[in-house]
């Protein structure tokens, strides 16, 4: 899948950045007509832990997907933020099936 990954205010090193595409790679086994997709990543400004947000948006056919989770940190909420976008995609398939039923 065309992944588009950003960081804000700071520069993401390349382990994350594989961590994220790999995860987002394993999307396309629910649901293989995903168009692209973007993956934005900063640091809020809050003093506690889980300050770590990551925003996964996915274009498929008609309409965008979208999942934001804060962590403690990028790789925990990569991870939620794309099983968000999971189950989006297999609540859109499953409308989908219906919609041609």
């Amino acid at each position: 899948m065309k992944l588009q990954i950003s960081s804000l205010k700071f520069d993401a090193d390349v382990k994350l950045l594989d961590f994220i595409q790999k995860k987002a790679d394993k999307l396309d086994t629910f649901y293989d007509r995903i168009i692209d997709g973007e993956v934005n990543m900063h640091i809020d400004a809050h003093d506690n832990k889980a300050n770590k947000v990551v925003e996964v948006k996915i274009n498929v056919p008609g309409t965008s997907l979208f999942a934001k989770e804060n962590s403690h940190s990028f790789e925990a909420a990569a991870d939620q933020a794309i099983e968000a976008i999971r189950r989006q995609l297999k609540k859109h398939k499953e409308k989908e099936l219906q919609a041609t039923r």
